[in-house]
């Protein structure tokens, strides 16, 4: 790709072998990439050389294959670093995704700091990862949850509230980057700062932006970031945690085990300074090396250039499903992210799924794990198209026509 000029789409597509395929007898449109994103033959390629050369445990054997497999685990650590900008390595641990990174911050940080009458601050467009490992610790500690409201079916945060929200009790901040059923993208970087000048730790929940549009967690100023691999062209079971190197030097280690360990006795254990300290056990020892992959895939590319092709084109398909009668639509009419979520009338989101599936479509219906904030919006589900790079406009008219092929379905 020469700079300056806009990535060949269709030819990228052809890296992404899972998308030559029929379903039901109809060429293939993958979009439920807000679930989960397909993988480039960079990414696989990795995996297989992985397993087929360099399959050893690392830190502990002093063998080549144990060398070599520790050598390229920790590179992706650094590269991992580089990919959100943080300041070192050291701030980047691995966990299983974005839900085990927040479990781990409620399990280390919360435990030690909140107490009795603090309050830990949520949006109430959180996935359920952002919402159960705080209650479940405020029913541990006595801390106490409140959230910043949503503003009806565009999704977009009432930030009118947040100065009569940020009392003094707020010892935390955790907010989603992009909603994964809005399309909302969040002002973090402001919102971040405000929690900064009243003392509140921040945590960003990136699953959904990561690997749509740069990322840069010291201009951003949180304390904690967590996003999946999964999501970014990477292998599942494998995510990231960033937190800033001074908090995690402060926190006890999340699990017992080896490798987070400098030496233990009968009576007593020092732990290693973070990241080791948190990653106890045999790691995931491919999936940061599938992780680097994509990480240096997506970048070749641009995430500019990523963010604006989503832009384009979820815009374009909301202005062709708004065209449609008896059809409700959610998120905001602009500025959204790469996905668009809608209702029929008088058809369940399940319905809609399952037909477009006969189509070739891939969406994806149901509560998209935002149980309470589809309660808010009055229904119990929505149906979701979610874009990436290598999905096309053509595409979108495809997907478009299916969804007039269900509506006089059920009109019949």
């Amino acid at each position: 790709m020469k700079p300056g000029q806009p990535p060949p789409w269709s030819e990228l597509r052809k890296d992404f072998p899972i998308l030559d395929q029929s379903v039901h007898g109809k060429p293939l449109i993958y979009f439920d990439n807000a679930a989960t994103s397909q993988k480039p033959r960079a990414v696989i390629d990795a995996l297989v050389r992985y397993y087929e050369r360099d399959n050893a445990n690392v830190h502990r054997g002093i063998h080549e294959l144990s060398m070599r497999a520790t050598t390229a685990f920790e590179a992706a650590r650094a590269r991992t670093a580089r990919f959100i900008n943080a300041r070192s390595a050291d701030e980047i641990v691995w966990t299983r995704g974005t839900s085990e990174a927040i479990n781990l911050v409620a399990n280390t940080w919360g435990a030690k700091h909140l107490q009795p009458g603090d309050v830990i601050l949520l949006t109430e467009a959180e996935h359920h990862s952002n919402i159960v490992p705080w209650q479940l610790l405020a029913q541990k500690t006595g801390a106490k949850i409140a959230y910043i409201p949503v503003t009806g079916d565009e999704g977009t945060l009432d930030l009118f509230t947040l100065d009569s929200l940020l009392t003094s009790q707020v010892k935390l901040l955790s907010l989603v980057h992009i909603s994964n059923s809005m399309g909302v993208v969040n002002p973090v970087a402001d919102l971040c700062a405000r929690a900064r000048q009243r003392g509140i730790v921040t945590l960003v929940d990136g699953a959904q932006s990561a690997g749509h549009k740069p990322v840069d967690v010291q201009a951003m100023g949180c304390d904690f970031f967590a996003f999946s691999g999964h999501k970014i062209c990477g292998p599942t079971g494998i995510g990231v945690l960033y937190g800033r190197q001074e908090i995690l030097d402060q926190l006890p280690p999340y699990q017992g085990g080896g490798e987070m360990i400098l030496t233990v006795g009968y009576d007593k254990t020092e732990f290693k300074p973070a990241p080791h300290r948190f990653e106890a056990g045999t790691p995931d020892i491919s999936g940061p090396i599938g992780l680097q992959a994509a990480m240096d895939y997506l970048d070749a590319i641009g995430r500019e250039n990523i963010w604006q092709h989503d832009q384009e084109l979820a815009h374009y398909a909301y202005e062709q499903l708004a065209a449609l009668k008896d059809i409700r639509l959610f998120g905001p009419k602009t500025g959204r992210a790469g996905l668009v979520s809608f209702l029929l009338k008088d058809v369940h989101a399940h319905d809609v799924v399952t037909l477009a599936d006969q189509g070739g479509v891939a969406l994806r219906g149901g509560h998209h794990c935002t149980q309470p904030l589809m309660h808010k919006l009055g229904v119990e589900s929505t149906a979701r198209a979610s874009f990436y790079f290598y999905n096309t406009r053509e595409e979108v008219d495809r997907f478009v026509e299916v969804v007039r092929e269900i509506q006089r379905f059920f009109a019949q």
